[in-house]
């Protein structure tokens, strides 16, 4: 599979603003790494601003272990994504467009991390997915682009969506949305929502993280430039859920139906994700399914309650960030050298291309778990980890069947292109530049350099799992563990990697024959998006028939039934009051008889004048209630009202009356029902003794808070002003809306 180089002049030089993104990162890393002494010492720190304080909302950040390592991840790795970018990106028409959307994403996923109230986590989590959404569609004049930016974003906001209604829960069950005192409390296990929180927060979570069945959606997002699948689908943003996960693993962890789901979720997305990556041929969609790989084997891990799962999912998630970013830039490296991501086509690139060889072979040692790489000690955790999972077995031959599968995909993209045989690219192979090879180059003896000091890393694990898991204490990470069962593992991975990596060509062709035999997800999705099509067509047709007459009718049939409803259910006392003023009855009379004169089906002047005679009978009935304000309201409204009609006839053809006998009466019924609702929940209203305390409120809040003499105005313009101004809004909008049908027909009418 060729990709199109994103480079287009080797020269070509960009300006000194294109590395503000890249310093922003930087700068932002830095200022992270000040938190670490006091973090570790354990001491989180703390910031706080009151958002919606009658909500119990507020805007407040806190940095502990876990969101410490998070943000120290995104800014550094940020800032090495987007040096890389300056160069991969060059010559771009979009290139600051791409920087401003992907500083916004790494803003947005460092406010997820850092963030310690439920809707402020819920607000950056939209953020992230909004903004991937635009950096999955980058290349939005292709169809791929923009159908994997769609499917991205409708998978990951419909299970934002579930979020909030967790989060929401959540809050309710707690009695706060500030995420420490949930965390400092005794947990909502016991508590009657915990199942439907933990569905709906799961549900955002595995969305996130594409844990299976959601899975399809994170390998089809490789359509974004390689920046973009280094930083967001291996290092940042498909982290995000297991990042929930481990963060309310305290709250809502240690439970059957926690561990059950977590575990089979899992291990059922690494071991498929394993087989589906030794498929693949293009290198950079090979690399997406070992990033599902990572994410449920995070998952497995964060199922369980132990110090040692718990610092095998930390240690881990700290491992695949360094290796798998590393590996995508170098992907990015050999796609802009060679023009082509297609391992059948490359091979013999150490010759050319010794810097990116030597940045692959780092990072491909860390991801197969060799030592003395950083990876060879998650690996060992992860073994260890797995005896305190249940059932034990089960979960460490799913481990090992997916670490054989890692370390024979590592040997595919981190071997076979620069060790292999001579390949044939399309171009010239030649080396990237110093900018495209610091980010793979730094992050690959970062591997290096904490496997052979794991002490370097060991305190940030204590302070996640310590501080951040509520666990007593955290595992130790060791290059040299002994001869035990997870050494003996870890030599049945290579044995079985190797002969994997050797026979993976039949392999392959097999895997290939048996999936091709089963239904897939994705074009599962594109037939779930037709079906949604067809429905929706179905339904506007059935719905959306073009005649006001209908739409009425089956807005005022619901009002009825919905008011019917009620009264059914509630059952009220209805008392008829009867000692009104003889006046007011005369008035009754005027206005009913209004009312009969606006059914005249012949005549649209005895319509208006019927409808102006019941307004007016309102006004008439507000003077002699005391609201001379409402009524002088309502008279220049009905004056209003007959004068525009009255213009709007003159457009307007002759009244033919084509509704046959069966249509009035249906319509006669569905008139009479709205009435005799209406009527009997107003009665039912004034039967009981009416609630004052609004009233009292404003009559007392008016003048005091308002300065103004008139309740009614006051409402209006102060206390409900934004009401005002929609409703403004709306007459205005419909008045734009009402000129541009005239103007319309005025212009048909002079053609």
């Amino acid at each position: 599979m060729t990709a199109p180089t994103m480079s287009k002049d080797a020269g070509e030089r960009p300006g000194f603003a294109s590395l503000i993104p890249a310093l922003l990162a930087a700068a932002l890393f830095a200022a992270l790494s000040c938190a670490v002494p006091p973090v570790l010492g354990g001491t989180p720190l703390r910031w706080s601003y009151d958002w919606i304080p009658s909500l119990g909302i507020g805007l407040v950040f806190a940095i502990d272990g876990l969101s410490l390592i998070f943000s120290l991840l995104i800014s550094g790795i940020g800032a090495l994504v987007m040096l890389y970018a300056r160069s991969y990106m060059a010559g771009h028409p979009h290139f600051a467009r791409f920087f401003w959307f992907l500083t916004a994403f790494m803003l947005s996923m460092l406010g997820l991390v850092l963030a310690a109230d439920l809707i402020a986590i819920f607000v950056f989590w939209e953020l992230t997915s909004i903004t991937s959404y635009l950096l999955i569609g980058f290349g939005h004049d292709k169809a791929e682009a923009r159908r994997s930016a769609l499917q991205a974003m409708l998978v990951t906001a419909a299970g934002g969506l579930a979020l909030l209604a967790g989060f929401v829960l959540m809050g309710t069950a707690s009695g706060s949305y500030d995420l420490t005192q949930i965390l400092a409390g005794e947990g909502l296990q016991g508590h009657a929502l915990y199942m439907p929180i933990l569905v709906l927060v799961l549900l955002g979570a595995f969305t996130k993280s594409a844990q299976f069945p959601f899975h399809f959606w994170l390998p089809n997002a490789m359509s974004a430039p390689t920046p973009v699948s280094a930083y967001l689908h291996s290092a940042t943003m498909v982290k995000a859920g297991v990042y929930l996960l481990a963060r309310l693993h305290p709250a809502l962890g240690d439970t059957a139906a926690w561990t059950g789901t977590l575990t089979a979720a899992g291990l059922v997305t690494a071991v498929i994700a394993s087989i589906f990556a030794l498929r693949q041929t293009d290198l950079k969609q090979a690399l997406a399914y070992t990033t599902l790989m990572a994410l449920g084997t995070i998952t497995l891990f964060l199922a369980g309650s132990s110090p040692y799962a718990l610092t095998a999912a930390i240690s881990f998630l700290i491992v695949h960030s360094l290796y798998k970013a590393a590996l995508f830039l170098v992907v990015g490296a050999i796609d802009h050298g060679t023009g082509t991501r297609d391992v059948a086509l490359l091979g013999g690139l150490r010759r050319v291309m010794p810097v990116t060889a030597l940045a692959a072979a780092l990072a491909g040692a860390s991801m197969a778990g060799l030592p003395p790489m950083i990876g060879w000690i998650g690996k060992e955790l992860l073994y260890a980890g797995s005896a305190t999972l249940a059932p034990s077995v089960l979960v460490m031959v799913g481990v090992l069947a997916a670490n054989a599968l890692m370390f024979a995909v590592a040997g595919m993209v981190a071997l076979r292109p620069f060790w292999g045989p001579e390949g044939k690219p399309p171009h010239e192979p030649h080396e990237a530049g110093w900018q495209m090879l610091a980010g793979p180059l730094v992050l690959g003896l970062l591997g290096l350099i904490f496997g052979l000091g794991a002490g370097l890393v060991q305190p940030f694990v204590d302070a996640a799992v310590t501080g951040s898991l509520g666990q007593p204490r955290a595992a130790g990470l060791h290059l040299w563990a002994g001869i035990n069962l997870p050494f003996f593992l870890s030599l049945a991975t290579f044995a079985l990697g190797t002969l994997i990596y050797l026979a993976r060509e039949r392999l392959r062709g097999g895997i290939s024959a048996t999936l091709d035999r089963l239904p897939g997800f994705d074009p599962g999705w594109d037939k779930l998006l037709d079906g949604f099509r067809a429905f929706a067509g179905w339904q506007a047709r059935i719905i959306q028939t073009g005649r006001l007459t209908q739409y009425l009718a089956a807005t005022f049939v619901v009002l009825a039934l919905t008011l019917g409803g009620t009264l059914i259910v509630t059952r009220p006392v209805l008392v008829p009051d009867t000692s009104a003023p003889l006046l007011v009855w005369v008035i009754a009379g005027f206005t009913v008889a209004g009312a009969a004169l606006a059914l005249n089906p012949h005549s649209r002047i005895a319509n208006i004048g019927g409808i102006g005679t019941v307004g007016i009978g309102v006004a008439l009935i507000f003077i002699i209630f005391g609201a001379p304000d409402v009524a002088t309201t309502q008279l220049m409204v009905e004056t209003l009202s007959a004068v525009l009609f009255g213009i709007a006839m003159l457009r307007l053809p002759g009244i033919i009356e084509r509704r046959t006998g069966a249509q009035q009466m249906r319509h006669a019924v569905i008139a009479g029902a709205v009435g005799l609702c209406m009527t009997l929940t107003v009665l039912a209203i004034v039967s009981h003794p009416l609630d004052r305390h609004i009233t009292a409120y404003f009559e007392e809040s008016s003048y005091a808070l308002a300065h103004g003499l008139n309740i009614v105005n006051v409402i209006l313009v102060d206390f409900r002003a934004f009401d005002t101004f929609g409703e403004l809004t709306v007459v205005f909008l419909a008045s734009i809306g009402a000129y541009a049908v005239l103007k319309r027909r005025a212009g048909r009418a002079r053609k």
